[in-house]
């Protein structure tokens, strides 16, 4: 057991001031390997292990300088924010670095998943992680590790007011903060000892993984709390972020240090983190090292009691003596993890074994197929079925134990086969048939969606999509054939286009409709190319042609459009001289007839009083009624204006007078 402190320090170095809030609590001491590893249960995906953040609260929010306190404001964000929470695998990352610290992105505990928490935008955001579990009633000996690396940007602002890590871990059963396990970074300064100045910008500090011990000693049927902030600083320039894991052992604090009965060796470890050590035997008579490891050999007698002084780099801690009791009760158990299968003929690398443990030396026979046949985990990809046999013991050569996982290799024939076309008409005699090699179970996909089908490996296409199928074997290989793309076309019915107009020997482009792969006009009279989408039309005297436009598309579906182009010697425009508004349907409306006009400007009628009675720019209509605001208009004369383009590009103008008859 060791002294218990609560610590803040202010101090000078380099005639810079530091201001760091560092709490630590003295823990007793473990060897390579911590008490029996034969682990108890862990609150789930406590470690990410899930590959992802179930059972964990993910925040998000801000943080401000409120007075001279920096306020970190938070709430659930209801899973994962995009690059605010981010998880990595060590399948995907495990060459991955911090681009600032250099430092690996994976946790070197071994575990699979480690989590960042926060980015480099700044924007004064705030992000958190957050996990509660209780103690099973009547454990009263229970601890955790966690891990952190965390990388901050130093923009010298004051202290409230610079990026930061939080690490709180708390009692809630009995709202008490657990010190000797909670920490608050904050850059001001230079940087203290355990973090450095990034190689490649100045501006930011960095610290790599580093772990925590958490005693949970004494708190069974207690609920805990650990939860993890990071704030980039108060004026939304500069970031702050962390990587976080926690360890999965989740094994119980002991009152010593345990080690194997047949041991030829001890290594007692003291904590992470400390500018020097001094072990003492149990009277601290005799100093016995000054290293954190102290090599013990052959290991001494069970029960005996050894002490080690911790001496803290300057304002990083406190000074501690910690005691640990050295017996011969460990035991190792070897797992070589589940019996699995590889699919497929190229095969897939598969993790065997469990996260490592301290202490525990790892092997593994044949080392054919595997990554690293003395790692805890390593990945395995053999070139036939193979029994793969994990050895543990300690490093002191005792607890010996073995274990066996069967790495099975199974194959899959995903051979999809396409009769027919993969792109037709509907209204052609094509047709698509998809077959598949014969397999006990098959399911068919359009789309993403699962489809029956009366024999499963055999499958007429009916409908445009994506078709892939899943084939699983007897061993329970499953595995997809790749996807095949199927478009069955539906013809597009023919339409007539706008009447076009033509001055003789103009030059007037006509335009297709163009969904096709190939288009051609017939006949081909007074055209520039008939086999285009906007061929050139040009006649020398006047008369009306008309063109049928055949379009053909990939899929061999043909749509017939028409096109009527009428020649003219001139430009025309006729407005009768009189309408009748009355109704039945003869000469109602009065409105301008033109030939050759592809634009009317204007187009207005007004009253004897020179009062614009209608526009057909402004009215909703395109023709005068007899009416103005609605009120039926006195017989009489009118005065009407025309303007407008022709398909000469010329303006025309013309004005006159029509009787309106009642």
């Amino acid at each position: 057991m060791g002294f218990f402190h609560n610590w803040s320090v202010s101090f000078f170095c380099n005639n810079q001031l530091f201001r760091w809030k560092y709490f630590f609590r003295g823990f007793v001491l473990f060897l390579l390997l911590s008490g029996d590893v034969t682990a108890q249960s862990c609150p789930p995906n406590i470690d990410f292990e899930y590959g992802d953040f179930s059972n964990w609260t993910c925040y998000t929010g801000s943080v401000a300088a409120i007075g001279t306190q920096n306020v970190i404001s938070l709430s659930p964000s209801g899973g994962p924010a995009v690059g605010q929470h981010t998880m990595f695998d060590r399948l995907v990352n495990s060459g991955q670095t911090d681009a600032y610290g250099g430092f690996s992105v994976m946790c070197p505990n071994g575990s699979r998943y480690s989590m960042k928490l926060g980015n480099t935008s700044g924007g004064a955001q705030a992000e958190g992680v957050s996990y509660e579990f209780t103690i099973p009633a009547g454990q009263n000996t229970y601890s955790l590790l966690y891990y952190y690396a965390v990388v901050l940007q130093n923009p010298n602002h004051h202290e409230y007011e610079q990026p930061r890590l939080e690490l709180e871990v708390t009692n809630v059963s009995d709202n008490q903060v657990i010190e000797c396990s909670s920490f608050t970074f904050a850059a001001y300064g230079s940087p203290l000892p355990g973090f450095f100045v990034s190689p490649v910008d100045d501006s930011v500090w960095c610290k790599a993984w580093t772990p925590v011990s958490i005693n949970l000693n004494n708190k069974a049927g207690k609920t805990i709390r650990l939860f993890f902030k990071t704030a980039d600083c108060t004026f939304k320039r500069h970031f702050g972020y962390a990587y976080i894991d926690v360890n999965s052992g989740c094994s119980g604090e002991f009152t010593g240090a345990s080690y194997c009965a047949d041991d030829t060796a001890v290594n007692v470890i003291a904590p992470y983190g400390y500018e020097s050590y001094r072990w003492f035997n149990s009277d601290f008579t005799q100093v016995l090292g000054n290293q954190q490891t102290l090599s013990l050999r052959p290991p001494p007698a069970s029960g005996t009691l050894l002490g080690v002084e911790l001496t803290p780099y300057n304002g990083y801690g406190c000074k501690d003596t910690l005691f640990a009791r050295l017996v011969d009760t460990l035991k190792l158990k070897a797992n070589a993890g589940r019996d699995t299968v590889i699919c497929g003929e190229s095969g897939g690398a598969v993790l065997l074994g469990e996260n490592p443990q301290a202490g525990v030396v790892y092997s593994w026979s044949p080392p054919s197929g595997l990554s690293d046949a003395t790692v805890s985990n390593p990945m395995a990809q053999p070139t036939s079925p193979t029994n793969y046999v994990l050895t543990v013991r300690s490093t002191g050569g005792g607890c010996r134990n073995s274990d066996t996982v069967f790495v099975n290799k199974s194959a899959v024939d995903t051979t999809l086969l396409l009769l027919g076309k993969n792109e037709f008409c509907s209204t052609s005699n094509d047709s698509a048939v998809l077959v598949l090699p014969t397999a006990n179970t098959v399911q068919w996909y359009l789309n993403g969606t699962s489809v029956s089908v009366l024999n499963p490996n055999w499958y007429k296409v009916t409908k445009s999509g994506t078709y892939y199928a899943t084939l699983t074997n007897s061993e329970g290989c499953k595995l997809s054939t790749r996807s095949e793309i199927i478009n069955i076309e539906q013809p597009v019915p023919g339409i007539s286009y706008p009447l076009k107009y033509s001055l003789q020997n103009m030059d007037v482009q006509l335009q297709a409709r163009t969904f096709g792969i190939s288009t051609l006009w017939a006949p081909s009279t007074y055209l520039s190319n008939a086999a285009i989408v906007n061929p050139v039309f040009n006649r020398p005297d006047e008369g009306s042609q008309k063109y049928l436009i055949t379009i053909d598309t990939k899929a061999g579906c043909r749509t017939v459009d028409t096109q009527v182009v009428n020649t003219i010697k001139e430009v025309k425009v006729y407005v009768p001289n009189a309408f009748t508004p009355n109704n039945d349907g003869l000469n109602d409306n009065f409105y301008p007839v033109t030939i050759g006009i592809k634009e009317i400007y204007a187009f207005k009628v007004f009253n004897r009083y020179g009062q614009e009675v209608y526009s057909m720019n402004s009215d909703s209509s395109e023709y005068w009624d007899g009416t103005f605001k609605g009120i039926q208009q006195d017989p009489g004369n009118f005065v009407w204006y025309f303007k407008g383009v022709g398909i000469d590009d010329k303006v025309y103008f013309q004005k006159g007078n029509v009787l309106l008859i009642r």
